[in-house]
């Protein structure tokens, strides 16, 4: 196997002449996400059925040209498992690439199993053992080892292979737009944002606090997303999750106060203590009208387990139908947050102006006729551009 290591600009230029011929490329990211916020590229590998080539993100200056090859809508973008690849690109270079075939997704809607880890989808396709060893070294040092180039460029050769009996297979059934549609649809979700005074509704356990607690819960999730995204470090090493809470709950006036607080780091009270006691501090001083409304939750509507029943034999009966799994067209996840979405006062579905998954693509063609006739489900006509 060959592959050439793309540390210029022009050397970059070059190969992306290259690709513009291609009609579908095998795309791959290693990053390290330890501590920050937002992943750290340290390279991109390609793959045109011609020359593996492994990008210097750390060496590059201009992408404009990469760029214009991750989004060329005449050429396919071959991922697996693309979540966080999605994530890389958005961070690193402030683009999308489109259309994405991920062949996760088309491994499970053609009945080769949900969720195949990419050493399985290797093996069982082409009869490979992939070497997953360098997965979870420093992408960011330099030099990379041969090793780590080796695993790197291996990735994409295989990725590129499983390509085209993928594709047919979709084709053949009549669901290769089912696959970009959903990688659309995953796009959307990462390229949008939950409101920073709605965040406290992803806090586990929120519903323990109510009024000025809920309040400062609130005011103490927003204020950590912005230090998370101003520090790009990660949420959990701004303040745990579990001590926001607790904070919330005790309403500390004192960094004594904050000291009792079991689960508190002494680093966590040093770098952020203050910031926290000012925040329950103002908490005071706000009039009760601007407390947010008690949390509400699914399992307090005594209608909720009979609705979430109906809505899981809707989806049994298109899994049925369709012959994908249960789990593939809906997932107790996302059974919920389709009833979230319909009952709850504050959703962060509605929130970030989505619809839920199964009212979307090829799910919404399977499943939202029979939904909407599910008793005690509101679902609104699909709106058309």
């Amino acid at each position: 196997m060959q592959y050439i290591s793309i540390t210029t600009d022009e050397a970059l230029n070059a190969y992306c002449a290259q690709l513009a011929k291609a009609q579908a490329i095998a795309v791959d990211t290693e990053f390290v996400r330890t501590r920050t916020l937002y992943p750290q590229l340290g390279l991109i590998q390609i793959y045109d059925g011609l020359q593996i080539a492994l990008i210097d993100p750390l060496e590059i200056n201009d992408f404009s040209a990469l760029k214009d090859i991750l989004t060329d809508g005449n050429i396919v973008k071959v991922l697996h498992s693309c979540s966080e690849d999605i994530e890389t690109f958005i961070c690193a270079l402030n683009i999308v690439p489109s259309p994405i075939f991920d062949s996760q997704f088309a491994a499970a809607i053609t009945g080769m199993g949900p969720s195949l880890g990419y050493a399985k989808l290797v093996e069982t396709m082409l009869g490979v053992q992939v070497d997953k060893g360098e997965s979870r070294t420093d992408w960011l040092a330099r030099p990379l080892s041969p090793e780590q180039c080796q695993y790197a460029a291996y990735d994409v050769l295989y990725l590129f292979q499983l390509y085209p009996a993928l594709r047919d297979k979709t084709i053949a059934q009549d669901r290769q737009a089912w696959v970009f549609a959903e990688m659309d649809n995953l796009v959307r979700k990462k390229q949008s944002h939950i409101p920073y005074d709605l965040l406290y509704l992803n806090i586990k356990n929120n519903w323990h606090v109510t009024g000025k607690s809920l309040y400062v819960l609130q005011q103490l999730t927003a204020w950590r997303a912005k230090e998370a995204q101003q520090r790009d470090l990660a949420l959990n090493f701004v303040v745990r999750e579990a001590n926001l809470l607790e904070v919330a709950k005790n309403l500390p006036t004192s960094r004594n106060a904050l000291h009792q607080i079991a689960g508190l780091t002494p680093q966590e009270i040093r770098i952020n203590g203050q910031a926290m006691l000012d925040i329950v501090e103002a908490a005071h001083r706000v009039d009760e009208s601007e407390y947010p409304q008690a949390v509400e939750r699914l399992v307090d509507f005594p209608r909720f387990k009979k609705v979430a029943a109906g809505v899981r034999q809707v989806c049994v009966q298109s899994a049925e139908k369709i012959a994908v799994p249960v789990e593939l067209i809906g997932s107790k996840k996302q059974i919920n947050q389709l009833i979230k979405w319909c009952w709850l006062r504050d959703d962060d579905t509605r929130a970030q102006g989505l619809q839920p998954d199964l009212l979307e693509g090829w799910r919404g063609q399977y499943l939202r006729a029979q939904l909407s006739q599910v008793d005690g489900l509101n679902i609104p006509e699909p709106t058309h551009a």
